[in-house]
């Protein structure tokens, strides 16, 4: 699984960072054009999370990323094939519905094998995976110094073996145990009574609409930022790229160091107030960024990258725990599924919102900030009672026995 997870962001590397450009200056998209694209293709891709939570509660899990590797792969050729606006949609929607499908299910993953370590052995596999990003996004970069738009498709191109590959290797990959499809197949599944449904849970709702404010990160790093810079800044357009490796990079050397400090709910639970100030700065200094020429827009822009990417790896670490430990062991997939929402919901949303910010000025990147920074704090309180009444963080059993 982390082979899998390297080729994967390999691949999406090369294309995340120019997905954007790849719609302005080969499909002639635009900015209006390319927003609504990724804000409607992500609205589709809503369904994967749940679906693939509810499916992996009763079939084989590493059979069913290889499906979903197999669909992104045919998403991705199928780009190459148009500049149909229609069509665009289309295959965009089917492969944002593959990735967010497959998103919960490396997670689900995780937790079956990991149990209570499940922060740590999430940290690694991201920390491998934020490398194949690195690398993917300083080819992107590399071909963009092309100045041709047959790199762009290039690009596009190898993201899609990328994801061919990943299915060949997950064929090889063991199959984690699963308590709900154990008690699914017995008799007297907990005497009779229905399994928990985080569609009744109006605590672990609410926590998902709260992620979906928190995970706009995503956004300010594939659509927010390249926009910006393109539009609104004295910066170099080569800089886009290179501030996802940046990213990248930071989460490599970093992301295994911080997670220790979430390794347990109460401590993931206490970083949701320093993650609402990096949040806040990440806002201010993309806002400061419009206010230079070259050399001041690329100093805060690296400033704001570097925020927004110390607020991604704490969230990470604290998304991680909670959203397990919220979750009742029997029903991991569907809460999981459910909470893999939010970041569907924000592939939506997000570029909707960074546009907006744009379309503001530089005063709509502070209020981006402050927003997020309050949900932090909001999320924080409302959690607090719940994980008091059932402390999960260390369970007894983990989730790989019987």
């Amino acid at each position: 699984m982390v082979a899998v997870a390297l080729v994967d962001r390999i691949g999406s590397g090369l294309w995340a960072s120019v997905s954007v450009l790849y719609f302005t200056y080969v499909s002639h998209l635009t900015v209006a054009q390319v927003g609504t694209l990724v804000a409607a293709a992500a609205a589709v891709g809503i369904a994967g999370a749940p679906l693939a939570g509810r499916l992996a509660d009763r079939l084989p899990l590493t059979r069913l990323l290889t499906v979903v590797q197999i669909v992104r792969a045919a998403a991705s050729l199928a780009l190459l094939t148009t500049d149909h606006y229609a069509l665009l949609l289309v295959y965009t929607s089917v492969g944002s519905l593959g990735d967010r499908a497959g998103s919960v299910l490396t997670k689900l993953y995780a937790a079956r094998v990991a149990g209570p370590d499940r922060v740590r052995y999430q940290a690694v596999q991201r920390t491998v995976a934020n490398a194949g990003w690195a690398l993917g996004g300083l080819a992107a970069a590399a071909a963009l110094a092309l100045g041709d738009t047959a790199a762009y498709q290039w690009l596009l191109a190898g993201d899609a073996l990328s994801f061919l590959v990943c299915a060949l290797l997950t064929l090889r990959c063991g199959e984690p145990p699963s308590p709900s499809r154990t008690i699914a197949t017995s008799k007297d599944a907990v005497h009779g009574t229905r399994p928990a449904t985080p569609w009744r849970d109006r605590t672990y709702l609410a926590y998902v609409a709260t992620e979906t404010v928190l995970f706009l990160d995503d956004a300010v790093f594939k659509v927010g930022l390249p926009l910006w810079i393109a539009h609104a800044t004295d910066a170099p357009h080569g800089l886009a790229p290179l501030l996802m490796v940046l990213n990248n990079v930071m989460v490599v050397a970093l992301q295994v160091p911080l997670a220790r400090f979430g390794a347990t709910t109460a401590a993931a639970r206490a970083l949701l107030i320093p993650l609402s100030a990096l949040f806040a700065l990440g806002g201010l200094a993309l806002t400061l960024s419009a206010t230079g020429g070259t050399v001041g827009a690329t100093l805060f822009l690296v400033a704001s990258a570097t925020a927004f990417t110390l607020a991604e790896m704490i969230h990470a670490t604290i998304s991680w725990e909670l959203s397990v430990a919220l979750a009742p062991e029997t029903a991991q997939g569907s809460y999981l599924g459910v909470h893999g929402l939010a970041q569907a919901a924000q592939r939506s949303i997000g570029p909707l919102c960074v546009t907006a910010a744009i379309a503001i000025g530089p005063l709509g990147w502070t209020a981006f900030g402050s927003v997020i920074a309050v949900t932090c704090v909001f999320q924080h309180r409302l959690v607090r009672d719940r994980l008091t009444r059932t402390p999960l963080s260390v369970p007894a059993v983990t989730v790989s026995e019987h």
